[in-house]
């Protein structure tokens, strides 16, 4: 157990059962977020009380709660090691009730969050004109959870190295984006995700009059995914309006077994044809509930038809297979023996 001393009660110290909280503010011990931070134990909790803060923090005790003690708790146009606001290199981590705003940094993945430890809970935090909101490194064990936070002018494709999103997750076990909004996101993706799999539940993602993003929900590497009751909007500066949602345009690389997606509202204000789904996978998407408004929007399209019909070709021998579209080939009428048959769509796919 550690040992408390009384002196620290009354200097921005209180404790709990599980664990010190550290106060930061006017009349406490700590007028710094970073400096709370710190002095910080595992299982503390840093309680930030509203200002703004030119700051920026190295997190590395685990389950360590951050969390602002009322509205207006801003962290701002400070990076830490050349990566973001609050670098975090910890596992069981909560962040919750900040505005991160304005990271920016040389490479042009300046973050809000940099998340480069292990699980990681963020929770009605706003993400304000950052290169990326949240940036997740790769670990496959992680889980990162956002709930209840908004993305505002996030995103950038200035810098050589390649775009920023509002959240770009790297190859990890699962990222869960719930109830959270995404609005006027610039030229990258509002999420794009390597994760194994992807939740994005009753979200907000909207370029509005402004916005320039690219997709509204991308996993380039495939994965499972699911997205339900979100409100998607694609805008006429959008950078790639031709589709809101794609998965595996870089290489499917992630085992994809579920493409859920279900009660969505996707509305076309670009003034072109745009696609609801491009499934590049081979992973046959469910669509249920959706609701499509505004110009011409393809529901599903994609590589998993021609996944589709290598699977009929196999089934050739207990039915009968007569006419078969494969892509750019056309129809092929299949009338011969069932070897030479499925010989010939193998060839072909």
């Amino acid at each position: 157990m550690r040992w408390v001393p009384a002196l620290l009660l009354g200097l921005g110290w209180s404790f709990a059962a599980a664990g010190a909280t550290l106060h930061v503010g006017a009349g406490h011990r700590f007028g710094l977020p970073s400096q709370a931070i710190a002095a910080a134990h595992d299982g503390d909790t840093v309680a930030i009380d509203p200002g703004l803060y030119k700051d920026c923090a190295i997190v590395r005790r685990n389950r360590l709660t951050i969390r602002g003690t009322g509205p207006g708790v801003v962290l701002a146009d400070v990076s830490c090691a050349g990566k973001g606001i609050l670098v975090i290199d910890a596992n069981d981590v909560t962040v919750a009730g900040l505005t991160l705003r304005g990271a920016v940094v040389p490479d042009g993945n300046g973050s809000g969050i940099r998340a480069e430890g292990g699980d990681l809970a963020v929770k009605d935090v706003r993400f304000i004109q950052d290169q990326d909101g949240i940036l997740v490194a790769l670990n496959p064990h992680a889980t990162i959870q956002v709930v209840d936070s908004t993305f505002i002018h996030d995103g950038s494709c200035a810098a050589a190295g390649g775009c920023a999103h509002g959240i770009y997750a790297g190859r990890i076990m699962e990222l869960d984006v719930e109830h959270s909004r995404f609005l006027d996101i610039k030229e990258g993706h509002n999420i794009k995700s390597r994760a194994a799999l992807t939740v994005v539940e009753n979200c907000t993602i909207k370029d509005g009059p402004n916005g320039t993003s690219s997709y509204q929900i991308d996993l380039p590497n495939g994965g499972n995914l699911r997205a339900d009751g979100n409100m998607l909007e694609k805008g006429p500066k959008s950078g790639n309006p031709a589709t809101a949602i794609m998965i595996g345009e870089e290489g499917v690389t992630q085992p994809t077994q579920m493409i859920i997606i279900r009660n969505n509202t996707l509305v076309n204000d670009t003034g072109t044809n745009t696609t609801l789904v491009h499934d590049l996978t081979t992973t046959r998407p469910t669509l249920s509930g959706n609701v499509l408004i505004g110009g011409k929007i393809t529901a599903v399209e994609g590589g998993w038809l021609g996944a589709l019909v290598f699977s009929l070709a196999l089934d050739i021998e207990r039915i009968t297979l007569r006419t078969i579209h494969i892509g750019r080939v056309g129809f092929w009428l299949l009338r011969h023996d069932p070897r030479q048959a499925l010989a010939r769509a193998r060839a072909l796919l």
